[in-house]
C-alpha cells in the first residue's frame, strides 16, 4: 500500500509518499481501508519536531480518518468487516491507504456522513467537546464565544454548543467565514480584525460578559480575552503558537478560570464519553462536519502548508483513492 512516511523532523517536504507493507491486525485490532484522512495543525507540530514526543521516527502521520473495515483480528467483538467507521487515533497513522487500529479507536460512521466528513471528526470535534464539557462544564443558557470559529474546531464548537442550548458568539476574519459561522449556527459573529471587537460582547450579552470562551490562538488574544469574561467565567486554551503577556488582575477582578486543554491527556473513559456523544450527534443531524478542501495523499506537504494558514475554512482532508 501507499503511505506518507516521515524519516526526519522538518518542513512539510519531509512528508514522502512511499510503498510500504500492508498492516496485519492482531488481537483486538482492525484494519481499515481509508477513504479520507484528516489534516490537523497538531500533525504539523509533530512533523516539525515541536511535539516529537508523540512520534518515533520513521512514522506515518495522521490521527483522523474514515473508511471501511477490511479485516479484524481475534477477540474483536464490536466491529466487523464492511463497517463504515471514523478513526480517532490509530496504531499506524492515517496518511495511508490502510490503517491499523485497536477496536475502540474506530467509531460507527452513520449513513449520510461522507468519508471526507468522517475524517473531520476525531481531533476537531474531540477538542471542542473536551473544551466545552470536560473542562468548562458548559451549561444550557450560558454565553459562549468561539475564537477562530470558521476552522475545524470552531465549527465543531458552534454545533456542539447550539445542540446543548448555549448562546454562541463567533469571531472570524472574513466575510466567507462570517457566512459559514452563521450557517453553522452562531447567533452573532464578530470580525477579529476589527479593533476592540471584543467590546461588542458586552452589549451582545446584555452586560453579563462571557461565561465561556474557547481560544484557538492564545498568543494573540489571551490578554484581551480576560477583559470580556463574566464573573466566574471559564476560558479554555485550545491552541497557541507562542508566548503572550497578560495582566493577572484582569483574571482576579472577574475570578476567571483559565484552563489549558490537550486531547492527548484525555483518559480512556473521557474518550469513550466524547465519542458516544459525537456518534449520537452525527446520527441525529446536529453535528455536520464541514470539509473545505480534498487533496490527494501525495499532496500532504501542500495540505500541511494550507492547514497552518489563518484563512482556512472548515477541514482539509487527504484522499488516498480517486473518490472519498
Amino acid at each position: 500500500m501507499q503511505a506518507i512516511v516521515v524519516d526526519r523532523f522538518g518542513d512539510p517536504e519531509v512528508l514522502l509518499l512511499k510503498e510500504v507493507a500492508d498492516p496485519v491486525p492482531g488481537e483486538g485490532q482492525v484494519l481499515v481501508r481509508l477513504h479520507a484522512a484528516g489534516v490537523n495543525p497538531v500533525d504539523c507540530y509533530i512533523r516539525s519536531g515541536s511535539y516529537a514526543q508523540h512520534a518515533h521516527l520513521p512514522y506515518t502521520p495522521g490521527l483522523d480518518g474514515a473508511g471501511v473495515i477490511e479485516a479484524v483480528g481475534a477477540g474483536v467483538k464490536h466491529r466487523q468487516v464492511g463497517d463504515r467507521v471514523y478513526i480517532a487515533w490509530s496504531l499506524t497513522g492515517t496518511y495511508a491507504e490502510k490503517v491499523l487500529c485497536t477496536e475502540y479507536q474506530t467509531h460507527p460512521l452513520p449513513e449520510g456522513i461522507s468519508f471526507a466528513q468522517g475524517a473531520a471528526i476525531g481531533v476537531p470535534y474531540g477538542a471542542a467537546f473536551r473544551a466545552l464539557f470536560q473542562k468548562a462544564h458548559a451549561l444550557p443558557g450560558e454565553n459562549l464565544l468561539v475564537h477562530g470559529a470558521s476552522g475545524g474546531v470552531g465549527i465543531a464548537a458552534i454545533q456542539l454548543a447550539r445542540a446543548a442550548g448555549l448562546w454562541v458568539i463567533a469571531t472570524v476574519g472574513s466575510e466567507e467565514g462570517r457566512q459559514l459561522a452563521l450557517k453553522t449556527g452562531a447567533h452573532a459573529v464578530l470580525n477579529h480584525h476589527e479593533a476592540n471587537h471584543l467590546a461588542k460582547t458586552n452589549e451582545l450579552t446584555c452586560g453579563h460578559g462571557l461565561d465561556i470562551l474557547l481560544e484557538m490562538l492564545a498568543n494573540a488574544n489571551l490578554g484581551e480575552d480576560l477583559g470580556a469574561m463574566a464573573n466566574g467565567g471559564r476560558l479554555v486554551i485550545v491552541g497557541s503558537r507562542g508566548k503572550v503577556e497578560i495582566d493577572p488582575r484582569d483574571a482576579m477582578q472577574k475570578e476567571s478560570v483559565i484552563f489549558g486543554m490537550s486531547l492527548f491527556n484525555a483518559t480512556e473513559q473521557e474518550r469513550a464519553s466524547m465519542h458516544a456523544a459525537l456518534v449520537a450527534g452525527l446520527a441525529n443531524g446536529t453535528l455536520r462536519p464541514v470539509v473545505s478542501r480534498q487533496l490527494k495523499l501525495a499532496e500532504a506537504a501542500q495540505a500541511h502548508r494550507e492547514v497552518m494558514a489563518t484563512h482556512t475554512l472548515g477541514k482539509i482532508v487527504l484522499v488516498p483513492e480517486v473518490e472519498a
